[in-house]
């Protein structure tokens, strides 16, 4: 019978020898686990911060773009507001040409001086129209890629929470574990 429970206490021994070694494997295996999970998150922060910082300077280039575009707006109704002027002035000397027959000459210059500056105007608008059509393009140009952006960010924040998530079962999978093998 001696025999017996020294060989029983041999076999408890080495089974709780590879009990242990069993479980600082199966600890090491899941430490490293959580290791290459800490190295993703961290990448994925690093990688919401550059998406931040760039979402913040694209807003400042929006609010730029869209102060330009306010005061080509300006000037523009500027630039109206100097044609229907010019436009008045040319009624009143066409006017004033009829009643002053001998002055015809000196007005035709004038009316003709008046024509190629109402002529730079409107190239003028014509080429601050242009400018504002290509600022209003650029601007839903970068609106596209703050959506876009955003949109990685709101699938990067998803698969992090996923990410906690799986830690957080695979920590409660373990506490469990742990629990029962102490049982």
């Amino acid at each position: 019978m001696k025999n017996f429970q020294q060989n029983l206490l041999i076999t408890l021994a080495l089974a709780l020898c590879g009990l242990c070694a069993w479980q600082w494997y199966a600890q090491t295996r899941q430490r490293l686990h959580i290791d290459s999970l800490d190295q993703a998150i961290f990448k994925q922060s690093t990688e919401i911060q550059g998406y931040t910082n760039s979402i913040k300077t694209m807003d400042t280039e929006i609010a730029g773009l869209q102060a330009r575009i306010n005061e080509l707006k300006l000037d523009a109704l500027t630039n109206s507001q100097i044609i229907l002027s010019q436009k008045r002035d040319l009624l009143r000397l066409q006017v004033n040409a009829g009643i002053l027959s001998n002055e015809i000459v000196q007005y035709q210059s004038v009316t003709n001086f008046l024509d190629t500056k109402l002529q730079e105007a409107y190239d003028g608008i014509k080429k601050q129209n242009d400018a504002v059509t290509r600022l209003v393009a650029e601007r839903d140009e970068f609106i596209g890629k703050y959506t876009n952006s955003v949109i990685a960010a709101n699938a990067i924040a998803e698969k992090y929470n996923e990410m906690v998530e799986r830690v957080k079962k695979l920590q409660d999978a373990a506490a469990a574990a742990a629990a029962g093998s102490k049982r």
